[in-house]
């Protein structure tokens, strides 16, 4: 799609629950409570919706009887969207393409999940051997104790640093940077700063990986609203536009010479997003990019052209990516500090910054918003250019 024929869409909606350690509550009714309160924000009414994309995280918690509990009837649109991390992006690209094209006219995309119990550790929904295990040869690193994501982007890590000399220190600069942010967001979970020493001194997770390269797992939800641009004009919500999007799913196989840990999705991903919005990366103002671990942080912004591949580490360590930097990067503390709502969690963030409704945390200029989507492990990418402007 070329950036002439780009639908002309913008969200106007966005809905989020309390995040964190939230047990009174199923994933379905946090769905509720977020899509409520996301058509309450554009000045919307329940019975607008005609549209519902839903991203189930890692428990599918929920599934498209979201509708009934909604009391939604009529849809023209209803889909249950998986691809992990990126869901988010994907799901406004769709949308977008929807009331671009008649299909639907008000849709909403939410991702809803409650994976963390009580008394069990945060990360337990992730690391459940009855989630990961295989049959046959697939199961053999499952088998030998090689169980969650940790592992890969501990891999994935290690390669980076051993093929361009990336340093745990650089990738303790990134931690302290997003927890920088998160400290001037009151949503954020984890507000109290940290230092590089603080990184170092944390507990290694899986070397090279330490505590604070490692994002947090939260309960909640989060819902926001695609709509046509005439109609977004004619909402009291400020709209956000969708300038542009892509999505990038490399497939490594798991063996030598594969491009795992150095490139990833995100340039695909990238390169079809800023084509479509016309812009290069050297215009992009904020970026909000998918962090659930600091090299995930590193690796997509040098593959959307931010650094030379190879020098995010020297990046971080600049102080370009925190307050005051250069390169405001996860300006809301991110999935390592903020909350984990997966691809929702940089796009919550990037409409929270193009509607200037940042707090002490603004970035003053916004014109342009990068949101990244990641999943799986490093697996699959989404890119959304958002901007508070229209498309000319």
């Amino acid at each position: 799609m070329t950036a002439a024929e780009f639908p002309r869409a913008a969200i106007v909606g966005l809905g989020m629950t309390g995040m964190g350690k939230v047990f009174d509550r199923t994933a379905p009714q946090l769905a509720v409570e977020a899509i409520r309160a996301s058509v309450t924000d554009a000045g919307l009414r329940m019975d607008d919706v005609d549209g519902l994309l839903l991203n189930p995280g890692i428990t599918g918690g929920i599934d498209i009887k979201l509708q009934r509990d909604l009391g939604l009837r009529d849809l023209s649109l209803l889909v249950e969207v998986q691809s992990f991390g990126s869901s988010a992006g994907v799901m406004v690209a769709q949308a977008a393409q929807a009331v671009s094209s008649g299909a639907a006219s008000v849709v909403v995309c939410v991702f809803a999940d409650a994976p963390v119990r009580p008394g069990a550790g945060s990360g337990a929904a992730y690391t459940d051997p009855a989630r990961r295990l295989r049959p046959g040869f697939g199961g053999l690193a499952a088998a030998g104790g090689l169980l969650g994501p940790n592992v890969g982007y501990a891999l994935a890590a290690r390669r980076h640093m051993d093929t361009f000399g990336t340093t745990s220190e650089q990738l303790g600069a990134v931690a302290v940077s997003t927890r920088a942010w998160a400290a001037l967001n009151p949503l954020a979970q984890m507000r109290t700063p940290i230092t590089l020493d603080d990184h170092q001194q944390s507990r290694l997770v899986v070397d090279p990986l330490h505590l604070l390269d490692c994002c947090l797992v939260s309960n909640g939800a989060i819902a926001v609203i695609v709509t046509s641009v005439e109609r977004a004009h004619d909402l009291p919500s400020t709209p956000v536009h969708i300038h542009g999007f892509g999505q990038g799913h490399p497939g490594y196989a798991d063996e030598r010479g594969s491009g795992f840990g150095l490139v990833t999705g995100a340039v695909q991903s990238g390169r079809q997003a800023l084509e479509m919005a016309g812009v290069t990366a050297a215009q992009i103002d904020i970026r909000e990019i998918y962090d659930c671990y600091t090299i995930t942080t590193l690796i997509t912004l040098e593959d959307y052209g931010f650094c030379v591949k190879g020098e995010g580490g020297q990046l971080a360590a600049s102080g370009a990516l925190g307050p005051g930097g250069a390169l405001p990067t996860n300006t809301g503390g991110g999935q390592l500090s903020g909350y984990y709502m997966w691809g929702m969690t940089p796009l919550s963030e990037a409409i929270i910054q193009a509607r200037g409704e940042g707090g002490q945390r603004q970035v003053d200029k916004h014109d342009l918003v990068l949101v990244s989507g990641n999943g799986g492990i490093l697996d699959h990418h989404s890119t959304l250019v958002l901007s508070p402007h229209a498309k000319n």
